[in-house]
C-alpha cells in the first residue's frame, strides 16, 4: 500500500488489528507464538487448552468463531493494536470500519490435510470428504481470500510460507517485523520456532 494511502487510512480508522490468518493446521499458532515472544499483546482467552495435536496451545478467542453469525461485531475495534487469530474463512465477516494488517500464513495443502487427518484420529473423528475434494476446495477458497484482501482498502496483507518459516525462521521473523513497522527483536519471534513439531511434512 503505498505511504500516503496507507497513512489516510490510519487517519480514517487508527491503529490496525494484527491478524494472523490462513486455512486450519496453516501455523497460525506458532506466527501467533511468534508475536506473543515479541511482546505484542494478544487477544486469546485459553478456552482452547493445549493438546497433543497443538502442544504450546492453540491462542484462540472463541468470540471469533460468531463473526460470521450476523452478530455485532463491534467488539473488533475494541482491539485494535493487538494480534488476533481469525481463521481464513471468516475474514470476509469482519467490520469495513477497521484497518487490519493480515498475516497470511500458507502451508503445503498435502501437510495441512495430513495433519487434519492426523488430528481427525486423535479425536476418534473422520472426515468423508476425499483430499482431491477438499484440495479443491481449500485452493478455490484461498483465490477468493486472497481476491477479498487485494480488492478492500482496509486491508494489508502479508504471506508467509510456514515450511519456509521452519526452515528458516530469521528470514521469516525479519518479515514478519517489517510488516508490522520493525517494532520487535526478530531473535525474540525466531527464537519459538520448533522444528520438532514439523510432523506432517510433505516426503516427495
Amino acid at each position: 500500500m503505498p505511504a500516503l494511502q496507507s497513512l489516510l487510512h490510519k487517519i480514517k480508522y487508527g491503529d490496525p488489528l494484527i491478524i494472523v490468518s490462513g486455512l486450519p493446521r496453516s501455523g497460525t499458532s506458532m506466527a501467533m507464538k511468534m508475536l506473543d515472544a515479541a511482546g505484542l499483546p494478544l487477544v486469546i482467552d485459553n478456552i482452547r487448552e493445549a493438546d497433543t495435536d497443538n502442544p504450546k496451545g492453540y491462542y484462540e478467542f472463541e468470540r471469533v468463531k460468531d463473526l460470521d453469525k450476523g452478530q455485532d461485531n463491534s467488539w473488533i475495534r475494541d482491539h485494535r493494536g493487538k494480534g488476533i487469530k481469525i481463521i481464513s474463512f471468516l475474514l470476509r465477516d469482519l467490520p469495513h470500519n477497521c484497518r487490519y494488517k493480515v498475516i497470511f500464513m500458507r502451508r503445503e495443502i498435502s501437510e495441512i490435510l495430513a495433519s487434519q487427518a492426523k488430528m481427525e484420529t486423535n479425536r476418534g473423528t473422520e472426515n468423508s470428504t476425499e483430499d482431491q475434494r477438499m484440495r479443491k476446495l481449500y485452493e478455490d477458497h484461498l483465490l477468493q481470500v486472497r481476491s477479498m484482501m487485494r480488492f478492500r482498502p482496509n486491508f494489508e496483507w502479508l504471506e508467509v510460507s510456514y515450511n519456509q518459516a521452519v526452515a528458516n525462521p530469521r528470514d521469516s521473523a525479519s518479515e514478519i517485523n517489517q510488516f508490522l513497522g520493525d517494532p520487535f527483536k526478530v531473535e525474540d519471534m525466531m527464537g519459538i520456532v520448533d522444528q520438532s513439531l514439523y510432523r506432517n511434512r510433505n516426503r516427495k
